[in-house]
């Protein structure tokens, strides 16, 4: 389709040179006898691209005089807690007439869009943006009767599952100073299990919901993708995006889900999804026997095997599992070798996808673009990308190397993860859910930031079980079962997360497994250094 155009503006600053200037970086060349054409094309399209830029943004509008934003600040040193796990106070009352979250407290994983309240993302790269927006899951959530607290720091740029990342400051583990706290979901995680607020929303692109869950010892859900309208919060890339709730227990995920679950209308991610309020998971867990009589669960083999599982964690989780039984479910062990694909799958689609992201070239899918912050955060400059944690420099490096030397990959791992997808689907067909570790260890030491492989290092293979299930799809959710030494200090006792797992929009499975686990069994006493009490 050709731009149309009349004339080109007499201020129009495209120059000749320019289309052979574009072209220089790909080994691609104008021929001299189109140059001119290319020239008037070129600027005719800039003429096109400034018209557009002059019509008014297209977003939903927030109901501030239902819900007004009071008293937005960043906290004083007297309030934070647990390091630097708020990003931003303020309160936002939620629906005055009540609802199925009255009386809960949210915070929001600073990621999500606020209208009125700046956002850091983690990072000092840009300055903060402040949305003009709510996301969808703000809007459900006030709707609901929660009140909103504020938002809770996320990692730089949510490109680590450490705490320490943050340009912001570290966020501690709330059972254990000087440990991770997990990320990229870190303040709300902390949060939520330090008891100042009832639910955080988190985002998970590779386990940044489960991997704080799991080392803070909290209750965290990956849903299905697309169950959770993504809208109005920070892409790392579409394939991948999810949001969900961390929780101190499930009947509160349940609740939450309910909430914010179902398509807005806006976010192609969702168009699967249920409609909004149709839901009842909450209901159905309330309405449920907490035994489990005739489920069937598989443990994975390899989940529990893989070389870099503690075997504390390990024998930790196998007995949590196996205790099951019961309850009266079947629980067998399963392999899919296959599940070990899954780090090097997410690593490329992710390197290539995310660097596309943060280079301002993400495209193709239909939903809320946030105007605000692309303006913000592009064009990146030298000293912006000097200041960038390590992580991010790394997925943009790694990115623009893999797009240029395996220019299938990309394809590829978006084929191979559908195979993936295709062979967990094919276990539940026979088993409810299944079971692995949530991350091979309990949280580590804070890491600091150095050279990039020393910055790194600490939060390297959190995510050998759970990248997987942002490939496939498939909802995955974190519970405590007990405890396991601190790798450094036997007398460190850290909570252990056990990861269940169901196949597409089966999230009634998950959540009944959880919550009759969590109803009949106490992690915190009966379950200590991988042993049962």
């Amino acid at each position: 389709m050709s731009v149309l155009f009349t004339s080109i503006s007499p201020d129009n600053p495209v120059k000749k040179e320019d289309a052979q200037l574009l072209l220089n970086n790909f080994g691609l060349s104008v021929d001299r006898d189109e140059a001119d054409d290319f020239h008037t094309l070129l600027a005719a399209v800039h003429d096109c691209a400034e018209d557009v830029a002059k019509l008014p943004d297209y977003q939903p509008v927030p109901d501030l005089s239902r819900y007004p934003r009071q008293n937005i600040r960043r906290p004083s040193p007297e309030e934070q807690v647990f390091g630097q796990a708020w990003a931003h106070k303020f309160l936002i009352k939620g629906n005055a007439d009540g609802g199925p979250l009255a009386g809960k407290t949210v915070s929001l994983k600073d990621c999500i869009a606020v209208a009125g309240v700046p956002q850091l993302l983690g990072s000092d790269v840009i300055p903060s943006w402040t949305p003009i927006t709510d996301a969808t899951v703000v809007t459900r959530l006030l709707d609901a009767g929660a009140d909103i607290l504020g938002t809770s720091t996320c990692e730089n740029f949510c490109h680590s599952t450490g705490s320490y990342t943050s340009a912001q400051g570290i966020v501690e583990n709330p059972l254990a100073p000087g440990y991770s706290a997990g990320g990229s979901t870190s303040g709300g995680a902390a949060l939520v299990a330090g008891g100042l607020v009832d639910i955080t929303i988190g985002g998970d692109q590779g386990g940044s919901i489960r991997v704080p869950a799991s080392l803070c010892g909290c209750v965290g859900l990956k849903p299905t993708h697309g169950l959770v309208p993504f809208t109005g919060i920070s892409s790392g890339d579409a394939v991948n995006d999810h949001a969900g709730p961390l929780a101190r227990n499930v009947q509160d995920i349940a609740l939450c889900l309910d909430a914010i679950s179902g398509y807005d209308g806006i976010d192609d991610r969702s168009l699967g999804s249920p409609k909004h309020g149709s839901t009842a998971f909450a209901q159905t867990l309330r309405a449920e026997p907490t035994r489990l009589d005739g489920f069937k669960i598989a443990l994975l083999k390899e989940g529990f095997e893989h070389s870099t599982i503690d075997p504390a964690v390990r024998d930790c989780v196998s007995t949590a599992a196996r205790r099951f039984k019961e309850l009266g479910a079947v629980v067998e062990e399963v392999s899919l070798p296959e599940h070990l694909q899954g780090p090097a799958i997410w690593t490329i689609q992710q390197r290539i996808a995310g660097s596309m992201n943060l280079l301002g070239h993400a495209h193709g899918r239909r939903g809320l673009y946030l105007t605000e912050m692309e303006r913000a955060r592009l064009p990146w400059t030298n000293e912006g990308y000097q200041r960038a944690f390590p992580a991010t420099k790394n997925v943009i490096i790694n990115g623009l190397y893999l797009s240029s030397r395996f220019p299938d990959l990309y394809c590829k791992t978006m084929n191979i993860g559908r195979r993936l997808r295709d062979l967990y689907e094919a276990i539940f067909e026979k088993y409810d859910v299944v079971i692995m570790p949530t991350t091979p260890v309990v949280a580590p030491r804070h890491g600091k930031r150095g050279l990039p492989l020393e910055s790194v290092k600490p939060s390297m293979g959190l995510t050998i079980n759970t990248a997987i299930f942002d490939v496939t799809g498939q909802p995955a959710m974190s519970i405590p079962v007990g405890f396991a030494p601190a790798k450094d200090n036997a007398d460190v006792q850290l909570p252990v997360g056990m990861q269940i797992v169901g196949g597409l929009w089966q999230e009634s499975k998950v959540l009944r497994a959880g919550h009759a686990w969590e109803t009949h069994f106490n992690w915190k006493k009966d379950f200590y250094n991988g042993c049962l009490n």
